[in-house]
């Protein structure tokens, strides 16, 4: 069985990579770049990228170990940690700057690829459109500031029937919150 856990290294390199190749890497961005990379990724091949949940935050998905690393980094998170500071500056506007190279060999081909697909369709779209982008079905399905369920997300991603069924049997401790 698959087991979907948080990759801590493998999402500081994403979090690397696509600040490295988006104009105005922020919070609400990344967040979207990576949920629709994750949506892509889940539908086309049964897994998401960094192992994150999200979760139905207002302005839409976020990933929610993701967003304690940046808000460790801006000195405002639950755990004080200078654990991360060497990869970013998050400013108090939510910036992000990154500080070193993402490291390539934590991804894999389809990785990169649903990471490239979505940062071509999302790296211009404004804060609103990306709102409203990521308040779809699966956004919708979730109770506020709780866990979007993953076969939620890779239905509105358009996986088919069997794939469903795979993720179903496969993640079935992930959707368990709220």
């Amino acid at each position: 069985m698959i087991k979907f856990e948080f990759n801590k290294e493998k999402s500081i390199s994403a979090l690397l990579y696509v600040t490295k190749l988006i104009k105005k890497a922020d919070l609400h961005k990344i967040s979207k770049i990576l949920y629709f990379a994750d949506q892509k990724h889940l539908t086309k091949y049964g897994t998401v990228i960094t192992g994150d949940f999200y979760i139905a935050m207002e302005f839409g998905p976020v990933p929610s170990r993701i967003y304690d690393i940046f808000k460790a980094v801006r000195g405002d998170g639950l755990v004080e940690t200078d654990e991360f500071n060497e990869y970013f500056n998050v400013s108090q506007s939510y910036l992000i700057k990154p500080l070193k190279e993402p490291d390539m060999d934590e991804f894999s081909e389809s990785d990169i690829e649903c990471i490239n697909e979505s940062i071509v369709e999302n790296k211009e779209l404004e804060f609103e459109e990306l709102v409203s982008k990521s308040h779809g079905k699966a956004y919708k399905s979730a109770k506020s500031n709780c866990k979007i369920s993953l076969e939620e997300i890779a239905k509105e991603g358009g996986a088919n029937s069997e794939m469903l069924k795979y993720i179903g049997s496969v993640a079935e401790n992930y959707n368990i919150f709220c």
